[in-house]
This record gives C-alpha cells, structure tokens and sequence, in this order.
C-alpha cells in the first residue's frame, strides 16, 4: 500500500506545484506593480523610443495592452531594450515577463526553447532591399552579390535555403546588432539589404538620406509570423497573452475603437457585453477584473488603430495591411469566440 500512498501524495504535490507555478508571473506583476516587457533596441513601427524617451510601435501597444489589462493603467510597463541575442535569454531567465520584439515564430523557439508563443500580430515574409537606381528587378538578378543581414535570426538561414534552392550564389555579411546590418548597407559594404519586408520598410524611413532611392523587392523567401511570447510552465499568464491579444483584434471586427468604446456600455449584443466585461466574467479564469479587455482596448486601442499608427499607410512605413487584415477583409486575423 505504500507505492499507491506515495503516488497519490506525488500527484498531490504536482497539483499544488502546477497551481502556484500558473499564478506566478501575475503574482509576481502585480506585486512588482509593473509589467516588464522585452522589445528591440529601436526599430521604427515596431519598437522604438522618440527624442523624448517615450516608446511606440506594434510590439510596444501589445505590452500596454496586457498592462492595461493586468493594472487597469496601459503605462504601468517598463520596456527593456534587447539585442537579437539576448532576447530569447532575457525571457528564460526571468529578467523579462513578456518578449514583445519582431520575433519570428518557429518551431525551434517553440519546442525548443521552452517558450510560448502567444497570436501573431504581424505576418510578414524576408525581403531584400536595393538601389532604385540598380535596376534589379528580383531576387535571382542578385547572383554574386554580397547581402547584408543581421546575425541571431532566422534570416541568414533563409538567404542560404534561398540560394541553393535556386542555384545562385549569394554571400552574406551578417552584424551582431539588426541596425548595424543597415549601417553597413547604406555604407556601401553590400549590394543589397535583407531583413523582413516590415524591417526593411522602417530601416528605409529611418535610416536612408532619401528613401525613394531605395527599393524593397516584391518577392518573400520566408514565412516571418512576429508573435510575442512567454516562458513555459505558466497557463494562466499564456491565456492571459493570447486573450488581450484576440480581444484587440475582435474589437476591430466589432468596430469597437478607443474613441467609440463607452457608446457601448449599454449594448445588447451578448458577443460585445462578454468582450467589454459587462456579462459572463470572462476576466476570472484569467486571474484579472472582467474589465480587462474594455481597459486594453480603450487605453491602446483595436488592432486596426495599432496597426495603422505605428506601420499603416498614414505613418512612415506605410505597409498595407494585406495579410494583416482581418480575416473577413481577405486577411489572416481572426479571433476566436469570447465566451
């Protein structure tokens, strides 16, 4: 009888492990009374300080999001600026509750790097940037040429599968840092630049002396879904990422904006009072007030305000939305039922 006793006790055990490990990043947020959230060093649309200090991009409103969410107050975050390598390690090792920073989802990182990754918020594909004035009207005129990429992403791999499928040589000098890459580029040290399209795009309003000299290539060589993510072995903050984040993108498909959100308080659509927390206490399996979803969506906004302020066509990079439509619109957003 001692095996059977020891078991059910060792179960026991694991149950109230599992218990306490799925309340602690919210414990340990809340307790912190601040979110920190991994992002990139400065990449225009996605992650980046302004010349006050102030943070913006897609990968920065997911963060406020979940503040928004978790505090009720979208500014209780600190961002943590990352390198390409260190942003996998940050997120490991505790340093940082949530990595929200043009990751690519694999299934490398995923299964092998024991991390979670929440929705994609950016479908986008690597692309490679030229001279206007080289003429070039695709990738394989490129055979011979030196590409400069960043190290620590998937994109050298890309451009080597790239080349050998196609039987053309092409060489690359990879940096440590992505915008390095483009110093490099835009110094003359390559013939062309290639990162992913939305990378490309913020590095050539950015960086360049005159954007129009420069063309992005119309063809992809890569799935680059960019997903944030957060450690294994804790439920509760996963379910957490993932319903902001589709509640973001359902209050677009509802028409639910930042500026319209309180005409809503009386709504009789049972699908919209779950999503802004007036019926069903959606907020309790998640740990947060039923609140939850109404404080991300009108402090930071839908999807579709996200998007078209930091990357869409009235900002810098002016991206279309194409893939990042939502899926009624002939894109791949799509959230699944609240309730």
């Amino acid at each position: 009888m001692l095996v059977p006793r020891l078991l059910a006790l060792a179960l026991l055990g694991f149950t109230a492990f599992a218990a306490d490990a799925s309340a602690a990043t919210l414990e340990t947020v809340r307790a912190r009374g601040q979110l920190l959230c991994g992002v990139s060093t400065g990449l225009p649309g996605f992650s980046a300080p302004d010349e006050r200090g102030v943070w913006h991009g897609i990968d920065v409103d997911i963060c406020r999001a979940v503040a928004a969410a978790v505090f009720g107050d979208a500014t209780k975050v600190r961002f943590v600026p990352l390198s390409t390598q260190q942003r996998i390690t940050a997120l490991q090792t505790g340093e940082i509750d949530l990595l929200s920073r043009n990751l690519t989802w694999t299934m490398g990182r995923d299964a092998g790097n024991s991390i979670n990754f929440g929705p994609t918020i950016y479908y986008d594909g690597q692309g490679f940037m030229v001279k206007t004035s080289a003429n070039i009207a695709n990738i394989k005129a490129l055979n011979g040429a030196t590409i400069c990429t960043g190290s620590g992403t998937t994109n050298d791999q890309n451009i080597a599968d790239y080349a050998r499928a196609n039987g053309i040589a092409l060489k690359t000098l990879t940096t440590e840092k992505e915008e390095d890459s483009a110093h490099a580029y835009f110094a003359g040290r390559c013939d062309a630049l290639s990162a992913d399209a939305s990378q490309l795009a913020a590095m050539r309003a950015s960086l360049a002396k005159t954007p129009a000299d420069y063309v992005i290539l119309p063809e992809r060589i890569s799935k680059e879904p960019l997903t944030p993510a957060v450690r294994h072995g804790d439920d509760q903050w996963f379910d957490t990422l993932k319903w902001v984040v589709f509640a973001l993108i359902q209050a677009e498909e509802s028409g639910v904006t930042s500026a319209n959100i309180d005409s809503f308080a009386k709504t009789t659509s049972p699908d919209l009072q779950r999503l802004l927390g007036y019926t069903g206490s959606m907020g309790k399996p998640l740990g947060l007030d039923d609140a939850w979803a109404r404080n991300a969506i009108k402090q930071v906004g839908n999807y579709g305000e996200i998007y078209e302020r930091n990357v869409g066509l009235s900002s810098p990079l002016k991206l279309e939305r194409g893939l990042n439509a939502l899926w009624n619109k002939g894109g791949l957003l799509y959230a699944p039922p609240i309730r």
